[in-house]
């Protein structure tokens, strides 16, 4: 019983944890949103709202593209090169 307790202790805290990380993530994400809106606003007029909006989907969804793969590369690579002795 006293085990089962340190077990659910221990869930509890990786899933705060897991939760914290995420909340500053998503923080992170909206900053970088604001400060990429703004910089979009300083090229394009204020009265072309929908072209703005549409180039500002564009450049995000080809960083969120990039990102994803550079990413997935990363975490695809292994973590140690096998090592060979040569005798």
């Amino acid at each position: 019983m006293k085990e089962q307790a340190q077990e659910m202790k221990g869930q509890v805290a990786e899933t705060i944890a897991t939760l914290m990380t995420t909340a500053f993530g998503l923080i992170a994400a909206l900053a970088w949103n604001e400060a990429i809106k703004a910089i979009i606003l300083q090229f394009f007029q204020a009265g072309s709202g929908i072209v703005g909006l549409l180039i500002y989907a564009i450049i995000i969804t080809i960083i969120a593209v990039i990102a994803t793969v550079i990413i997935a590369r990363a975490i695809a690579k292994p973590a140690v090169q096998a090592v060979r002795i040569v005798e």
